[in-house]
This record gives structure tokens, sequence and C-alpha cells, in this order.
């Protein structure tokens, strides 16, 4: 029988210098922050009433 010859495949990986941002991502999520609120207000005030007309109708 003939021996099965493995073939060495070389991976090649470029390491380049490593990228530095000269300043970090500091996003502003105020606008985020008041629109959910709102949003828990409205449903909040949705629930008393839908449990306010549970109990006059």
């Amino acid at each position: 029988m003939a021996k099965k010859s493995r073939r060495t495949t070389v991976r090649a990986f470029s390491q380049g210098p490593a990228r530095t941002f000269e300043r970090e991502f500091n996003p502003d999520y105020t606008y985020v922050k008041k629109d959910l609120r709102r949003i828990g207000i409205l449903a909040g005030s949705f629930f008393a009433v839908l449990i306010v007309l549970s109990f006059i109708l």
C-alpha cells in the first residue's frame, strides 16, 4: 500500500500595528431616556384608565 502524504498548509496572518483611537466613543442617550420616560408614563396612565374603566363598566 502506498503511504498517504498530508499536505501542510501555512496560514499567514498579517499582524499590523494595532489601531488606536484618539478619543473614545461616548454616545449621548439623554433623548432616549426622555423618550422611555414618556412612554412609561403614557403606558402607566393607560393601565390606570383601563383599571378604572373595568370597575365602572
